[in-house]
């Protein structure tokens, strides 16, 4: 297994180390200087990626997934963290989140640069309490966390059907047992902390992809985020 580089080797990164601000890099909008950011969250196999497809088409957002920047970053020639993220993924473990929200910062960053589109839909993050404390530190504040809610049964029968084809490394009963306790263990509290603030809008996945992204269409406007199309 390779060896997993310390926090002082991470720190000491400045491809990949998150810079020290007095303030985040953004305010919550979609003006200059500004940038919206609802993240989305659920069990893995709760249909977050088919929904925020669906999210992209109508309203515009550009889709964020931390997992595939994290997937590409592995695979990049040349990255000094590949082998270590490689080791997260597969023992269904959270990647030191310095990496992960310099990714993510970084993609934003280039989309706003490439397109001027502020609006961002950020997958799978943050997985963690320190996660979503030091992103929205030093990156910006979310508009509010879109959480799927989806029974295990369910998200583990999705998920073997999908590792049919996917290819994943994760997408095996093994990972999925590991993942799911992660899930359990470390993200559910970032929900319920949101929660608390008032900024968690949450949706039964259960049901079919249609059915699921007519609820989310509702909750998006009660929120006041409408569609562009």
């Amino acid at each position: 297994m390779p060896a997993i580089p310390d926090k002082q080797e991470l720190q000491d990164n400045p491809a990949l180390q998150a810079p020290k601000r007095s303030k985040p890099l953004f305010s919550p909008g979609t003006s200059d200087g500004q940038a919206l950011v609802i993240f989305v969250l659920g069990g893995p196999g709760s249909g977050k990626g088919t929904q925020c497809a669906n999210l992209v088409r109508d309203y515009g957002f550009k889709h964020l997934s931390a997992g595939d920047l994290l997937r590409e970053e592995q695979d990049r020639p040349g990255s000094e963290f590949g082998d270590m993220i490689k080791t997260y993924i597969k023992e269904g473990q959270i990647v030191p989140m310095e990496v992960t929200i310099q990714l993510l910062e970084n993609a934003m960053n280039a989309s706003i640069e490439k397109t001027g589109n502020r609006k961002f839909l950020i997958d799978g993050f943050p997985r963690k309490m320190d996660q979503a404390y030091a992103f929205e530190d030093k990156v910006v504040p979310s508009k509010f966390t879109l959480f799927f809610d989806c029974p295990e049964k369910t998200m583990r029968e999705r998920l073997l059907n999908r590792g049919k084809t996917s290819g994943r490394a994760d997408d095996n009963e093994e990972s999925i047992v590991k993942r799911f306790k992660t899930f359990v263990e470390t993200t559910m509290p970032v929900v319920e902390m949101f929660e608390k603030d008032g900024r968690v809008v949450k949706v039964d996945a259960t049901a079919g992809p249609e059915e699921v992204y007519k609820d989310v269409r509702k909750q998006f406007s009660r929120e006041g985020v409408e569609a562009e199309k």
